[in-house]
């Protein structure tokens, strides 16, 4: 499972809005319609297993973990698109979501159940081991729940209440309003920011890239900026691949598909744009961009003075670390 459903959301989309994997729903037999509602826990659930499995086999180290668990709370922190549509919603549109473009990702939304999923699984881990004080954990659910009929080539389905009982067995709690909570929340939140917070550690934004978001902006050939200024540019040429909605960037008039030929008067490169927004940090002053959108040219002013934000993960003093309990090796 160490694949594209790994990476923050952002990533997970070609730039030419093309998804790279067929979108996956379920069904107990030929004779009843496919239903997507339950992709936050079967793509959720693997994809936050496929990161802990990752690194308790040492295939990732602890602290790569943390730095792929940074970027994909900060790229479900930055969602303002949340104000109007729920986690559930992300599932429950699965298969017209796979094929939007990839632009105005942040308010649209997009197949979110992956990345938001992964962090809700994390906040049951960590809600049972809580409730247990340290006794059970979300293995025990998955022994129970999925470790039925060892050997058997028939498929078994479930269903929300199913996941329900399980975790009741290994935890009683009202896990169907803990769900339905995070599930169905409109806000501006990231309710399974809990999670997280209930392992130590918490969000933070640091000047510098780490090696998770090096390789990132490797692979993607462009510079992300989503949790600063607000905006994701191509390498290649300063296309515009997305903006935050409503975020600096938003503000100053730039879209998606724009196209910056120059920043504070000398030709484009991410260089560039990278020192500006590190000058701006200093002498507060908005960065000139000279834009190309379609066949008109025109100067914005980008008014952002926090210089480059990338995400990392802090942790919280005086409390214990879970995500060192969750990652280690089971004996």
């Amino acid at each position: 499972m160490l694949g594209a459903s790994l990476l923050p959301h952002e990533y997970t989309h070609s730039w030419n809005g093309k998804f790279r994997r067929p979108y996956d729903l379920w069904t107990p037999n030929f004779n009843v319609p496919e239903r997507d509602d339950l992709l936050w826990v079967y793509e959720g659930l693997t994809n936050y297993y496929g990161m802990v499995l990752a690194a308790r086999s040492g295939l990732w180290t602890p602290q790569q973990f943390r730095e792929a668990m940074a970027a994909t709370t900060a790229s479900m922190t930055f969602r303002p698109g949340r104000q109007w549509r729920p986690l559930q919603d992300t599932a429950d549109e699965a298969s017209i979501l796979y094929y939007v473009p990839g632009s105005w990702a942040t308010w649209r939304r997009q197949v979110d159940f992956y990345a938001e999923g992964t962090l809700l699984w994390l906040d049951v881990d960590t809600k049972i081991r809580a409730l247990t004080h340290g006794r059970k954990s979300l293995d025990d659910f998955a022994r129970q729940f999925f470790g039925i009929h060892p050997g058997s080539p028939v498929t078994v389905t479930y269903t929300f209440d199913d996941i329900v009982k399980a975790l009741n067995q290994v935890a009683p709690y009202d896990w169907a309003g803990f769900l339905r909570t995070r599930l169905d929340y409109v806000g501006n939140a990231l309710p399974e920011a809990d999670g997280l917070g209930r392992a130590g550690w918490k969000l933070g934004f640091t000047d510098t890239p780490d090696s998770y978001q090096k390789a990132m902006a490797v692979q993607s050939h462009a510079l992300n900026q989503m949790y600063g200024a607000g905006l994701l540019v191509s390498d290649n040429d300063g296309r515009v691949i997305d903006v935050l909605w409503d975020g600096p960037a938003f503000k100053a008039g730039l879209a998606p598909n724009m196209q910056i030929l120059a920043v504070d008067g000398k030709t484009w490169s991410r260089d560039v744009l990278a020192d500006a927004l590190r000058a701006a940090a200093q002498s507060k002053q908005p960065i000139s961009l000279l834009v190309k959108n379609l066949d008109y040219v025109s100067t914005l002013k980008l008014d952002w003075t926090g210089g480059l934000r990338y995400p990392h993960l802090a942790r919280i003093p005086g409390t214990p670390d879970d995500l060192d309990r969750i990652l280690s090796p089971l004996r």
